[in-house]
C-alpha cells in the first residue's frame, strides 16, 4: 500500500512540474548539506567560469555578513534608475532555451534550491551568487510578487516573491504562512533576486537528464524538467527579461 502511495505521488509532482498547476509538495528539513553549502557560498559567480572550475568556485561565507545593516527597511520611492532597463523579449520560447543548452557542457554544475516544496535549479555559469535575505523595504507601484529592495554593501537588489512569481493561482494566505524566506538567488548580473526557504545543494547534470522546453512552451522561463529529481531547470536570461519587462510567470 505504501509503495503504490509513493508511486501515486511521484507521479502528481511529475505532472506538477510539467503544468506547474499542481500543488506544491511538502518542504522537507533543512538539511546539513544546505547549510555547508552556504558556509561555502559567494557572493558572486563569474560567467566565464568553465564548467571544471565551477565545482572548485562556488561560494563565499555569508552566514555572519557584516556589510549588510542591521536596521529597519525603508520604503523606497522609485527612481529613474530603479526603473528596469528596455529589453526586448525574445519572440520565440525556444531560442533562449536552446542558447543555453548550447552554452552548457555535456556535463554541467547546477544549484538546486526550494521554494513552497518546489524544486528549481540554476546552471551555475548563470548564478550571480547568494546572498542571505536581509530588510526588504517596499517599492511602490510595482507588481505583488515584487517585494522590495534590500540593500547590499550599497547595491539595490530586487527581490521577487518566487512563489507567487511561479504560481499566482495557487499563492493564498496558507501557502504565503508556510514560506521561510532566507537565501537570496542572484540572476546573473542582474540585479535581479529570487527569494528561496531552502538550498538544497550543487548537482552535476547531463544535458540528457533534461527535458528541454519544446518551442510551443508558454513559459519562455522554464528551459526544461529534470524529471528523476522533480525539479525545474531555469532559463535565467528568459527570467531576466521577463522580470525587466514587469511579466508574471503566465504573462
Amino acid at each position: 500500500m505504501a509503495e503504490n502511495s509513493t508511486v501515486s505521488q511521484d507521479e502528481v509532482m511529475q505532472d506538477y512540474l510539467d503544468s506547474l498547476l499542481k500543488e506544491p509538495a511538502p518542504v522537507d528539513p533543512v538539511s546539513q548539506t544546505a547549510a555547508r553549502l552556504l558556509e561555502r557560498a559567494s557572493e558572486q559567480l563569474s560567467n566565464d567560469v568553465s564548467g571544471s572550475q565551477q565545482e572548485q568556485v562556488v561560494v563565499e561565507a555569508l552566514a555572519d555578513d557584516e556589510d549588510v545593516a542591521d536596521v529597519a527597511a525603508p520604503v523606497i520611492e522609485p527612481t529613474p534608475e530603479d526603473e528596469p532597463a528596455e529589453l526586448q523579449i525574445v519572440s520565440d520560447p525556444a531560442t533562449s532555451a536552446m542558447a543555453l543548452k548550447d552554452q552548457l557542457e555535456a556535463s554541467f554544475q547546477a544549484l538546486f534550491f526550494e521554494v513552497a516544496g518546489l524544486t528549481l535549479a540554476v546552471p551555475l555559469i548563470t548564478l550571480g551568487g547568494i546572498h542571505n535575505l536581509d530588510k526588504v523595504g517596499p517599492l511602490f507601484g510595482k507588481p505583488a510578487w515584487f517585494k522590495g529592495v534590500m540593500l547590499h554593501r550599497e547595491q539595490k537588489i530586487n527581490v521577487v516573491d518566487t512563489a507567487m512569481w511561479v504560481m499566482p493561482e495557487k499563492y493564498d494566505q496558507n501557502l504565503s504562512e508556510t514560506l521561510n524566506y532566507q537565501y537570496l538567488i542572484m540572476l546573473g548580473d542582474s540585479p535581479w533576486g529570487l527569494a528561496s526557504d531552502k538550498l538544497v545543494n550543487t548537482v552535476t547534470l547531463s544535458k540528457d537528464e533534461v527535458k528541454w522546453r519544446e518551442s510551443n512552451s508558454k513559459r519562455p522561463w522554464l528551459a526544461g524538467m529534470v524529471k528523476e529529481r522533480m525539479c525545474a531547470l531555469v532559463d535565467v536570461n528568459q527570467l531576466i527579461l521577463m522580470l525587466n519587462n514587469g511579466l508574471g510567470s503566465q504573462d
